[in-house]
């Protein structure tokens, strides 16, 4: 199985309030991680995270209505800094790009709200698209909501009932079996809509 030798978050967002940010901090605290709040000029704050091999994480943090919002740029190879980060940015339903990379290759992460909605692959070669997802309820309600078939089969009814009122009209034994034939194709092209 490949090592990974960093993570790396590129251009993440998270959200969090105040018992999150808190909670946050004490399980940091809880890793054996230094957890320092710097109060900058802006009237914003940054929490510095640091891990006793000297490796630092930094999370600037802009306050609004209670709301602590952070973008989140950094590369992380501590084992156990990289851990209480992923865990933050998927308890805080963060979005972003998270590369994970190993020897020779690295995975490429897409997060949208704190899930995973595509994971790629990428060599030297290029990349490769190893996980998409799909919205498969929503598309299974789309189809549900489709109702070209059904249309279809009311329209089959109504060219049936036609050719029998036809039939009955008929004069010619010719013109019964044109008729005949219309019918057949009509009742089989039903009975392969109605399966």
């Amino acid at each position: 199985m490949a090592q990974r030798l960093a993570t790396e978050y590129v251009k993440a967002t998270l959200q969090m309030s105040e018992l999150q940010l808190n909670q946050f901090m004490h399980s940091a605290e809880c890793c054996h991680i230094h957890v320092i709040v710097k109060v900058l000029g802006s009237g914003g704050q940054e929490i510095v995270l640091e891990d006793e091999s000297g490796e630092e994480v930094h999370f600037p943090l802009e306050s609004n209505h209670g709301q602590y919002f952070c973008e989140l740029s950094c590369r992380l190879v501590n084992p156990r800094l990289t851990n209480l980060v992923r865990k933050l940015f998927t308890d805080c339903k963060g979005n972003g790009v998270v590369k994970r990379i190993y020897q020779g290759f690295t995975m490429l992460y897409y997060y949208e709200q704190g899930s995973v909605r595509k994971i790629e692959e990428a060599t030297a070669s290029g990349r490769k698209l190893v996980y998409q997802y799909k919205h498969t309820a929503g598309e299974l309600q789309r189809v549900y909501q489709l109702n070209d078939v059904e249309q279809e089969i009311s329209r089959l009814y109504q060219d049936i009932d036609y050719w029998l009122d036809e039939r009955n009209k008929a004069e010619t034994s010719d013109e019964v079996a044109r008729i005949d034939e219309k019918l057949r194709q009509g009742a089989a092209k039903w009975f392969a809509l109605e399966a």
